[in-house]
């Protein structure tokens, strides 16, 4: 083997740094799930739980723990459940 099969070869080996990347996520993960229609309420909190990703009703989501989700949530948790 030539030394650059060799050097290709050991960084396809090394490529599990994402792995443990999607791990560390977990981690600080939520999950989100849609227990409540958002029909009859405001506009605004349709596009916010558009902006999480909850279409339809029971739909579950795991998204990152950040202050931005977070603020999200509490602007719909009547109509979610978090995890």
């Amino acid at each position: 083997m030539t030394a650059k099969k060799a050097q290709t070869k050991e960084l396809k080996t090394e490529g599990t740094r994402g792995n443990m990347t999607a791990k560390k996520a977990q981690a600080n993960a939520l999950k989100i799930t849609l227990v409540r229609s958002g029909i009859g309420y405001p506009e605004r909190q349709k596009k916010t739980l558009l902006g999480l990703g909850l279409t339809k009703l029971g739909r579950t989501r795991v998204l990152s723990d950040t202050p931005a989700i977070r603020g999200m949530i509490n602007k719909v948790a009547h109509l979610v459940s978090v995890e």
